[in-house]
């Protein structure tokens, strides 16, 4: 088997050539709208709305101008839409005639809004934003770029007052007074409403059909600073009364009242395995306030936990109701794909839609009983689908059909094996561009973060990327990724360099007794957070692999719980133990207790306003091994955060990929 050469091969810079689908909404029978998001000419992200009809095929642009235009939602009498844009600087509500016709700015508020919700009625859009204690919404003004700079020069040369656990996110950076607040915009009279006012962070779910009441999440308790607790709470819209519906035991999110306004279906668990917990689905009686557990038998993820690195703009993962009440529809990750499932009141679980791809989100129209799929796969970025009532999936679009045609893209080989301990371990190959047999080819390890996340069926252009420079790549899910069931997720958990580490060798043994073409003497291995301490991990504990690419990872668990800003949780959820409880413990499981062993050599890639794994982790492993005289090198990227592969800056993700190819061609 040769592989065709006549397509070239995919570079670092392509993911600036693909356009990047989200957010379909039906807005009729026979129209839709969704969301673009690409890299513009002046290397920035830019997102448009777009509508499609159905009926003549035919795709008018909904929004202009570079800039991030999306959360775009008609209407319930269809005459209106609102949607968000940065246009003004930060992220706003405009709002637009169905018609045509200018946009008009809805609000001006010094941090933006987001999370907006029409009313059933059409007559008010509520929404959230950051406000202080004393704001008066009805004041509150944009500021413009001189008051921006003016204000960051006078933050410059204060003193950052911190008093509380939970003063930085990766994020939003180092936290203000600030809290979420829920307001409510009245189109008729241009005026806001405030209807949340506490000390705390008030994140709107969802609005009743009956216009009575609305759901927000919330942490109300006295302890909210250390608690991870998320409750879901009532708010009656006349009365501004609030109503607790959960008990402060657990988190819970995605809520979403039925059409009859009688009942809530909401995502959650107790942190029964900690953050390794599978999602669950609840229903909640409104009048009785009773709950019923849907997911008892259930071993999928509710939810999306695919990993990749070209999903920009968020999607429908559900739960969404049918028009009966009787039906829920939902995404779920399985076995190295998400797939579009369905629940009836009882908890009887059955498939609408699974195939060898990612499904990251969906519409449904209540009237067809027809959906809207967003599928990605693993040689196609992005395209949409109509799923029919009876079954019928019909393409509707082919927006990267001419990068696709330009480009050889690595279809994965599925492998699967059972562990030495019988657990069965998934993983996907890449052969390189330019495949010949007889030919030996370097090997690449790519581990994934989380760890409780998932590798599969869906477009990644990193990984595409190393199987163009020439290398085999294999991307595998160790115990501890979701998509296997519950016992599976939690098996690293206080595990850490264990099982996992063995999991991943044994991954590697597989692949080289499989395939001859891989040449042993020629391994390397990278992985990002997580998968960066594995990376850490696997070369203090073995010399099998001649290059090694760290990125934005953990090296020292005892510094770890302090700096960084789950820290103070993560630690204990997974090890077991904190800082205080048990540090010899934590050093044991730090792969910098185990420098001295390494003789790998090292790229350590690392954000400088990384707040999930702060750089000191790659500094602290960077200092160490130079000073053991070891071969490593390192290089911080400024003004990145944790989401630098993903989402960051498009120049600085071009950067990473070319170092990361610069390594392993100089040392494989």
């Amino acid at each position: 088997m040769t592989a065709s050469t006549k397509k070239r091969a995919i570079t670092a810079t392509d993911f600036q050539n693909i356009k990047v689908l989200s957010e379909p909404q039906f807005i009729s029978e026979d129209r839709y709208s969704y969301v673009t998001t690409f890299v513009n000419e002046d290397k920035e992200y830019e997102s448009q709305v777009y509508v499609h009809n159905l009926i003549d095929d035919s795709h008018k642009q909904w929004t202009s101008g570079s800039h991030r235009n999306h959360t775009f939602c008609v209407s319930p009498n269809k005459e209106k839409a609102f949607f968000l844009s940065n246009r003004s600087g930060a992220s706003q509500i405009w709002l637009t005639d169905m018609g045509g016709g200018e946009a008009k700015q809805v609000t001006t508020f010094p941090n933006g809004a987001f999370s907006p919700v029409w009313s059933e009625d059409g007559k008010s859009i509520l929404f959230c934003s950051y406000l202080e204690k004393d704001d008066d919404i009805s004041a509150l003004k944009e500021l413009n770029k001189e008051e921006k700079k003016a204000k960051q020069k006078e933050a410059q040369t204060k003193p950052l007052v911190v008093d509380r656990l939970r003063y930085k996110s990766d994020a939003r950076g180092f936290h203000d007074n600030s809290k979420v607040q829920i307001i409510q915009y009245d189109l008729t009279s241009g005026t806001f409403h405030q209807l949340t006012d506490k000390e705390a962070d008030h994140h709107l779910v969802d609005v009743a059909p009956d216009n009575k009441t609305l759901i927000f999440a919330a942490n109300l308790e006295e302890d909210a600073d250390s608690s991870l607790v998320s409750d879901l709470y009532l708010l009656e819209l006349q009365s501004k009364e609030i109503i607790k519906l959960t008990d402060s035991k657990g988190s819970y999110h995605g809520a979403s009242f039925s059409t009859d306004s009688k009942k809530i279906v909401a995502y959650g668990h107790g942190f029964e395995y900690a953050g390794a917990t599978l999602t669950k689905l609840f229903i909640y009686d409104v009048e009785s306030k009773e709950r019923m557990l849907l997911s008892r038998d259930w071993s999928i993820q509710p939810g999306d936990t695919m990993v990749g690195d070209t999903r920009l703009g968020s999607s429908e993962a559900g739960p969404v109701w049918s028009e009966d009440n009787e039906s829920i529809y939902f995404v779920g990750s399985d076995n190295g794909t998400v797939s579009l499932y369905e629940t009836d009141l009882e908890g009887n679980l059955k498939i609408r839609y699974s195939d060898n791809n990612h499904l990251f989100g969906f519409s449904y129209n209540p009237d067809t009983k027809s959906f809207i799929l967003g599928i990605s796969l693993p040689t196609d970025p992005c395209n949409f689908y109509k799923l029919s009532a009876d079954g019928t999936l019909e393409q509707l679009t082919d927006v990267n059909k001419t990068f696709i045609s330009e480009i050889a893209l690595s279809s994965p080989e599925e492998i699967t094996f059972t562990s030495s301990d019988g657990l069965e371990i998934q993983g996907w190959l890449l052969r390189p561009y330019g495949f010949q047999e007889g030919k030996k080819y370097p090997f690449v390890l790519e581990i994934h973060g989380g760890p409780h996340a998932m590798y599969g069926q869906t477009f990644f252009h990193e990984l595409q990327l190393l199987a163009a420079k020439g290398y085999v790549v294999l991307y595998t899910n160790p115990r501890g990724s979701h998509g296997y069931g519950q016992e599976f997720v939690n098996g690293v958990r206080e595990n850490y360099g264990k099982g996992d580490y063995h999991d991943l060798m044994e991954a590697v043994d597989y692949c080289l007794e499989q395939y001859s073409f891989i040449d042993e003497n020629r391994l390397g291995v990278t992985g990002g957070s997580y998968g960066g301490f594995m990376t850490n991990w696997i070369v203090g504990h073995t010399n099998r692999f001649k290059a090694a690419v760290t990125q934005r990872s953990i090296s020292n668990w005892l510094s770890f719980y302090g700096v960084s800003d789950i820290g103070f949780f993560f630690t204990k959820w997974e090890h077991g133990v904190n800082l205080m409880e048990d540090p010899t413990e934590l050093w044991d499981i730090s792969p910098l207790k185990y420098a001295e062993n390494v003789e790998t050599p090292l790229l350590i890639l690392h954000g400088e306003k990384d707040y999930r794994c702060p750089i000191e982790q790659g500094e602290q492993l960077f200092i160490t091994l130079k000073h053991l005289n070891k071969e490593v090198e390192f290089i911080r990227f400024p003004n990145a955060n944790h989401e630098l592969s993903r989402s960051g800056n498009p120049t600085l993700r071009v950067a990473r990929l070319d170092n990361i190819c610069r390594w392993f061609e100089k040392y494989l």
